[in-house]
């Protein structure tokens, strides 16, 4: 549910929004004494709906818009992504610390621990073999380029906390 697909002149089935889905696991152990050791992870798995180019998807109206929200958030997404890279870079040269512009779209927002916090990212690009769709390949080979220079020191999330044991 929630989950929008329509049709464009580059696929019959075109995804019309992105989709996160993210799991919670929590882990909560006593050792001895009264202490409770309690370890929380988050996985995100994020289903991005394509770039979109006008002139390739011949997108008219509701799809046109449509559109327009996918490029504005995944130019979001590549904003951010940059910054980060960036700070990686610099982080190994020098003092410079670039702002980082989570809150421009919904989905930067929402990722903002995956990429840039205590966590680790991959990144899987699915891009088409036509020679037609060529640009469009090489748009996300580079965006998956980019997401790989993202470097984050992921720390177990632990908790210490003395048992509420009555």
């Amino acid at each position: 549910e929630g989950r929008r697909l329509g049709a464009t002149a580059m696929n019959r089935e075109s995804s019309r929004s992105h989709t996160v889905f993210t799991l919670v696991v929590e882990s909560r152990s006593v050792e001895a004494g009264d202490l409770v050791i309690s370890r929380t992870a988050r996985l995100n798995i994020v289903d991005l709906a394509g770039s979109e180019r006008q002139k390739l998807t011949q997108a008219t109206g509701d799809r046109q818009k449509e559109a327009n929200y996918i490029n504005k958030s995944l130019l979001c997404l590549g904003t951010v992504i940059s910054s980060l890279a960036a700070l990686s870079d610099a982080q190994r040269t020098s003092a410079f610390r670039p702002h980082i512009k989570y809150r421009d779209s919904k989905l930067t927002f929402l990722l903002r621990d995956s990429l840039g916090g205590n966590s680790k990212t991959n990144m899987i690009a699915n891009v088409n073999p036509l020679t037609k769709f060529l640009g469009e390949s090489l748009s996300t080979l580079k965006f998956a380029q980019r997401t790989k220079l993202i470097r984050n020191k992921a720390k177990v999330n632990e908790d210490l906390s003395a048992a509420d044991v009555a």
